[in-house]
Parts: C-alpha cells; structure tokens; sequence
C-alpha cells in the first residue's frame, strides 16, 4: 500500500500518462533513450556542465520530483541531437519553458532546467547537436552545422511540447524561451524563422551576428598579440578600470562604481600613460593603442565600413577573455572549421577587408540571426525581452541596441513595437552574469506578466550585494531622485537620457 501511494503521488494527473510510458511514445525521427522518475533531490546531472567543471549535487538537492525524458533527434542522416524533457510530477504551472546554451554548446544545460523546473515549469534543452565545447564538429557536417544554428532547437521544440501533452493530457497553455548568449541567438533565430514556436522570448546579450562577433574577436587578438609590445597584461586592467571610472562615474550625477550610459564616456587611455619606468599603474604606448581598438569598432580598413561595434568603457576587469595571450578559441574554430575548413588556419592571417564578406555567404543566415522583420512573430501576439549588461566583457552592448532599432525602424517605429519588443540594459553587469552592477532578476515574471496579462515592463528590478536598481526599457535609464539610499531601487526614476 505504502508503495502504491507514493506512485500516486509522483505520477502525472489522471488523465495523462505515466513517466516511464513515454518511453514509448512514437515521435517522428527520434528514438526516447530514457523516461524516469526521478524523486525529489535525487537529481545527479551525468558528465560535466558547459565549463568543464563538474556538477555539484548541492546545485540540485532542492528540485522537485520530476519526470524525465532523454531522447535522440535524427531530422538528418547526419543529426545526432540529444535532448531532455523534464516534466514536473506536480505543481506544474501549465507552462513550458525551454533554455539556451553558452558558446558551441554540446552539453544539455542543466542548471537552467533546475532553474526552470524548480518555478513550476515544464523544461528541455538540447546539446545542439554535437559532444563538446569545440567547433570541430562543423568540419565536413553542414546538417551539423545547421543542426547548431537553427534545427536542435526546433525539433526540441516540437518534440517537448508532444511529450507535455502526453504526459499531461493537454498542450502547455504558454511557452517561453529563456536564453543567453548563444541562447540569446537561438531565442532571436526562433522568433524569426519559427515564429509559432513560442509566446514569448527572452534573449541576453544575443550573439547574434555571429560572423561579425567572430571577426570583432579577431580584431582585439591582433591588436593586443600581433605585436609583443601590444600586449596588455590583466595585472594592469584594475588601473585601466579606475581610469575609467574616474573619468565617466560621475557623467550621470551619481559616483557610484557605476557607469549608466558608457555611449557617454569619452575615455583617453593616455591620462595614464606610463611618465617612467613600465609598471601595473600605467600603460606604455603600444598598449594605448591597443586600449583604443578594444573600445573602437572593428572596420573594414579599405572602406571604413563597421564590422562590429568595440566594447564600452567599464568592462575593462573581464577583458582577458578576448584580450588574453591567445585569441578567444571559440572563434578561431569558427574560422578554422565554418569559414576556411582548415584546422591549421593561422588567426594571423585574417583579412579584414575581404573574409567578411567569404564568412556571411558561407554562413547564409544558417547561424547568424540578423533578420529585423518580426513581424510573423509579432502577429501572434509574441513578445520579446531583449537583455544586456553594459559591462560585457565577451558581446558588444552596442550590438544588441543595433539589432533592437532594426527591428522597431522595420516595423514602424517604436509607437508600433513597444507592444512587442523591449530592451534593457544593465550598468554594470557583465556577460549574462558577474560583474560590478546588480546583475540578478527575474525576466521570466515579466515576460510572463507581459504575455499573460498584457502588462508591459518598464522597469525591472536588480539587485547585488544590497544594493537594488532599476533596469529601464530602452532607450530610458536610471536616474537618482536626489534623496534617500542610493543602494534602493525606489529612490530611483526611469526617464529619457538628456
């Protein structure tokens, strides 16, 4: 009796099906490999999370029951996409919620289904298609490649909501996109080429003209590597951040560690120009230089065209991951892999005049997500939250607001959009997480007030440390009222920059 109570309790409703039943559910070019029941706490994710570091079992020890689904999608006879469904065993809040990926992905993301799961929602990821951080996989598999830029997660997709309804009995009544980064790209990649997928999408820092980031990479790699004297050591990147901070903090009335609109901070590396001896308080000339082309737009040097917007002043902390003593490897396996198909292709020997053009043909919108016409996402009353940290150490800032006025100019201006789309970006917070700023809230409660019951967000809280602040919906921003903490949200208002 004791036994056949507890299955009680962990099973579906009635009218849906049991966890390990959907083991045998036909789904079209996929084979289910797993359908369990997994009692609450006792999740272990298998392998490793994207990072390379392991899973600790403390990050899961508070997640509900659940029912969860492994599966294998072949769309290809070169497709080898795996992905996961969980499925709360109760307390499901009718709604699914999918989440993105980090880098070339190749790894379920695990943390964020917790994360999901734990609210309430339905859930799934995928790996994208391939094992591995690495873009290696893309070398001779062009189904591999569009597996990765558009169709893992589409078929995941498809296939999650098929197993809800069985599992259930009934279709989600709501599904969200929550991602960041690549998840940010594949949020947009979703609104514009299956805009029936989801009802709304929330996409962070979005690297979404991914051949131009690749090659804005590149640019710092030559600027701070090409010559030795170039180089800047991170033991020198605090000083260069409170140059900046002494420069620009104050621009917005407030001295706080906080730049607010970075597009105001005309910052001269020169003010710490190295007066002596070279030393980790000051900066010799080639390595001025190098400062200017990390914070200037990567061009086309015959025709002075923008690649890809530079990053903004404040950011300087986090700059050796592209401004390391090797170039950023996610991107020189795109080079390597996508554009020359050549693993022994030399970073060096990138032209910046010409490969531009070779890497959009090749690509042909398979993983860049540049399309402004969203308006087959919008019809259907689809909403997109659009997010990033000013501080982004790894995705220019800039290039999300370009890509967020594309789409309001190609749709009429922001008195037709603002229904539909709505941007915000985050002082002091760096790529989808860290950095100095309030970098934690809640973009899914919005959303879901925004989809849900038409309430539209103009001001979303973040806090760090104590401290709470506004995030404002572009193009407004935070402004102190002059009175009471400056570490409380309420003492701010949002307004139009002067």
């Amino acid at each position: 009796m004791k036994l056949i109570l507890a299955c009680a309790l962990f099973i579906a409703p009635m009218w849906g099906a049991t966890c390990e039943s959907l083991g045998s559910v036909a789904l079209p070019n996929a084979t289910i490999t797993l359908a369990q029941s997994v009692p609450a706490g006792e999740f272990m994710p298998p392998g490793r999370t994207f990072g390379g570091t392991p899973s600790p079992a403390v990050a899961f020890k508070d997640l509900p029951a659940f029912c969860r689904i492994a599966a294998t999608l072949k769309p290809t006879s070169d497709s080898d996409i795996q992905i996961e469904v969980w499925l709360p065993a109760s307390g499901w809040n009718g709604k699914f919620q999918a989440v993105g990926n980090g880098g070339w992905a190749g790894v379920i993301s695990y943390g964020a289904m917790a994360e999901a799961l734990h609210d309430g929602y339905a859930t799934s990821s995928t790996d994208t298609g391939h094992v591995g951080g690495s873009g290696s996989f893309a070398l001779g598999h062009p189904e591999k490649v569009a597996d990765f830029g558009y169709r893992s997660e589409h078929e995941m997709t498809v296939k999650a909501k098929l197993l809800i309804s069985a599992f259930y009995g009934n279709p989600a009544r709501m599904s969200y996109w929550n991602g960041c980064s690549t998840g940010g790209r594949q949020g947009l990649k979703e609104a514009q080429r299956f805009p029936k997928d989801y009802d709304g999408i929330i996409a962070g820092a979005p690297a979404n003209p991914r051949t131009h980031l690749a090659f804005a990479t590149l640019w710092i790699a030559h600027a701070n590597l090409k010559d030795p004297a170039s180089y800047i050591p991170p033991a020198k990147y605090p000083a260069i951040h409170q140059a900046v901070l002494n420069a620009c903090d104050a621009l917005d009335g407030l001295k706080d560690g906080l730049i607010t609109d970075p597009t105001r901070c005309h910052f001269d590396p020169q003010v710490i120009a190295c007066k002596g001896a070279d030393s980790s308080e000051c900066l010799t000339p080639p390595q001025i230089e190098t400062v200017k082309k990390i914070l200037s737009p990567s061009r086309n040097s015959r025709t002075g065209e923008e690649i890809y917007p530079g990053l903004e002043p404040g950011a300087e902390l986090g700059w050796a991951t592209l401004a390391g003593p090797q170039p950023f490897a996610a991107t020189t396996d795109h080079f390597k892999y996508v554009v020359f198909k050549d693993p022994n292709w030399d970073w060096k020997t990138l032209n910046f005049d010409s490969d531009i053009a070779l890497a959009d043909k090749l690509d042909n919108e398979t993983i860049n997500a540049t399309d402004a016409n969203l308006k087959p996402f919008f019809s259907r009353n689809g909403k997109l939250l659009l997010y990033h940290g000013w501080a982004d150490q790894n995705v220019a800032p800039q290039s999300t607001i370009n890509y967020y006025k594309r789409v309001v100019d190609t749709l009429g201006g922001e008195g037709k959009t603002a229904d539909s789309i709505r941007l915000f970006m985050a002082p002091g917070l760096a790529h989808c997480g860290g950095g100095e700023g309030p970098n934690t809230f809640d973009m899914m409660s919005s959303i879901a007030q925004w989809r849900e019951n038409d309430h539209a967000p103009d001001r979303i809280i973040a806090s760090r440390a104590g401290r709470t602040r506004p995030l404002c919906a572009y193009p407004q921003v935070a402004r102190y009222k002059g009175t009471g903490s400056i570490d409380d949200a309420a003492n701010f208002v949002c307004e139009a920059p002067k």
